[in-house]
This record gives C-alpha cells, structure tokens and sequence, in this order.
C-alpha cells in the first residue's frame, strides 16, 4: 500500500485543527547541503509546517537578487540537482516533514523527466513545483507527469483570469501557491491589497489548499495574510539571513529563532 502523501496529510491535520501553516523556502546547497539538512530540521522545530527546496539554478528569472545570490552561492559550493536529493534522503533519516522541490524546468530536463520524478520520489520528496513549465505545456507529454505520491504544485499570479485559474487548478495537486504580487521573489515594506479577492477567487475553482507568497517577511504580515490563505510563504527573508549568516557555527540556530515568531504569528490567527 502507497503511504499517504506528507502534504496532504499535513494540511487535512492543519485544517482539522482549525490551524494555518508555514511553508519555508530555502536554497539547497546555501550554504552547503551539509547545512541544508541541518537547516530543514531547525525550521521544523521552529514550526514550519512545509519546507520547499529551492534547486540552485544559474538563471532563476522568477526571483530577486537575495534568492538569485543564494543560488549563486550553493553553485559555486558545489550543489547540484543529485546532490539535493541526497540532501532530501538525509532529512528523510531524522524527519518526515513535507518536502517540495521548487525548480526551474532546465536542471530536470538536463535529469530526464522520468528519472527526476522517479528519483525524487524515491529520495523522499512530496511534491515538486517547475516555476517555468505551465500545466499547458506539461499536458503535451506524458513525461512531463509526476509520479503517483509526487504532488505537482502550482502557481496561480494576480494576472491569472479566472477562466485560466480554473485550468491551473484542474491539474494542480497538494496545495495551490498563489504569487501575491507581481515580479521578482523579495522582502515587501507592505502587502498587496488583493490578496483576500484573489484568494477568494482561486477557492470557487478548487478545494485544494492556498498558500501565499512573495514579499512576506515579518509576523505581522504572516499574520495578517494567514486570515486569508491556508499556508503562508516566507523566502527571501530567511534567505537574506543565511546569506548574512552563512559562516556562522550557529547558522540553524539563528534561523530557528527568526523564524519561530512567523511560525506563532501564523498559528495564533
């Protein structure tokens, strides 16, 4: 018998619960993927409900300077697509935290479709999200497919029009990462006016959980937009402190005890 997704089974507790979720992204390999793992379970302990785990990529066109350095940084350290997914089976021996990959679609082509879906499986990863491989590309092949147990995560922008949510959504999987705001990933001084409309909007085409992300940085926000959505999305701000704090014995810690108050805030609501 297949074991029960990790996703869905950590959002039906969180809703059984009446409670929101946390979902942290970090870059793998940044600073190394040594630290990776040891970053996973710090962000576990300090609440986080999922984790997605950015594969370094040299031209990440979706994001903003601190999560494009972030990849710059994990490259030169030596990180590579392999390299993650055995990052992912040594969290998998102390945790069984949700785990996303979130990729650009040039690292899995160069894999193969078939092989990275079934690898990453294997490894123990819950879903994948390819920010640059729309559901209607991904309909023209098979291969393009995740595997049974492997969620496919998908985006749905501000600019989305309804009848286009409906279609994302039919070929979503796990939860829905809804992009708050236009642009580039990075830290916001304020949020966007629409997200409770657009939330709203996205529930008339599907059942599946919300999260939303971009610009979310401090409790306050994650508070604020965690009365709207399902998950919360905090990036670039955990990126931008490990990029500060990288060489130090006490990375994960200062993490961890960034991170715990987004965690609480989001859990009060």
């Amino acid at each position: 018998m297949t074991a029960p997704n990790r996703i869905d089974t950590c959002f039906a507790r969180l809703k059984t619960e009446g409670r929101r979720g946390l979902v942290a992204f970090l870059t793998a390999g940044d600073p190394n993927l040594a630290t990776t793992v040891d970053l996973v379970l710090a962000l576990e302990c300090a609440g986080v409900s999922v984790i997605e785990l950015g594969v370094p990529f040299s031209d990440p066109l979706a994001d903003g300077a601190t999560i494009q350095a972030a990849a710059g940084r994990a490259l030169a350290a030596g990180a590579t697509l392999p390299g993650v997914l055995d990052a992912v089976r040594a969290i998998r021996a102390h945790s069984e935290i949700p785990l996303v990959l979130f990729t650009y679609l040039n690292p899995v082509y160069t894999y193969g479709f078939a092989r990275f879906h079934a690898d990453a499986a294997a490894a123990g990863a819950d879903g994948v999200l390819i920010l640059d491989l729309p559901p209607d590309e991904a309909a023209t092949s098979g291969e393009w497919g995740a595997t049974a147990g492997l969620r496919s995560i998908r985006l749905i922008a501000p600019t989305t029009p309804p009848e286009r949510m409906a279609r994302i959504a039919a070929a979503a999987e796990g939860f829905i990462y809804y992009v708050s705001r236009e642009g580039v990933t990075g830290e916001q001084t304020a949020l966007a006016d629409s997200i409770g409309s657009q939330v709203a909007e996205i529930r008339r085409h599907t059942a599946l959980p919300i999260a939303v992300g971009f610009g979310i940085s401090n409790p306050e926000q994650a508070a604020e937009v965690a009365r709207h959505a399902d998950a919360v999305v905090v990036g670039s701000a955990i990126v931008r402190r490990i990029g500060e704090h990288g060489a130090a014995p006490d990375l994960a810690a200062r993490i961890e005890a960034f991170v715990r108050p987004l965690a609480e805030a989001v859990a009060r609501v």
